[in-house]
């Protein structure tokens, strides 16, 4: 089996889509014109990584209720500090920093609206 997507019910679709392709190079590879507007992202890699939709007739998680370590969503950094900067300039917000033994430097945000996002500038890539 190979892994294709995971999928995430989101309160502002438009929103949500629109920055994560601007500020985390996510691309759309297909999306729905039409409720509940499924949107799959796919990394630079081509890969689809994400299926985001909206349907209000379903629960919408409130990631800001819950620690980041329930879920969260994470993006390999070549620069972490540098991409931590860039993303609180467009809205996100530090939640916690971790630099390990081994030269790893961990950061977790919440995107705009609470998700958490993980910026992972490893010291041995997995």
């Amino acid at each position: 089996m190979v892994f294709e997507h995971f999928a995430l019910n989101v309160a502002k679709i438009d929103e949500v889509v629109s920055w994560y392709t601007a500020h985390l190079e996510l691309k759309i590879v297909r999306q729905q014109k039409e409720a509940p507007f499924m949107t799959f992202l796919a990394d630079s890699s081509g890969r689809v990584v994400v299926e985001l939709y909206h349907r209000p007739d379903e629960t919408i998680t409130d990631f800001r209720q819950q620690h980041p370590l329930t879920f969260h969503v994470a993006f390999v950094s070549e620069n972490a500090e540098e991409d931590k900067v860039r993303l609180i300039a467009e809205g996100a917000s530090l939640f916690e920093e971790v630099n390990l033994e081994d030269g790893s430097h961990l950061v977790m945000l919440r995107d705009p609206w609470g998700m958490p996002l993980q910026l992972c500038q490893r010291a041995q890539k997995f």
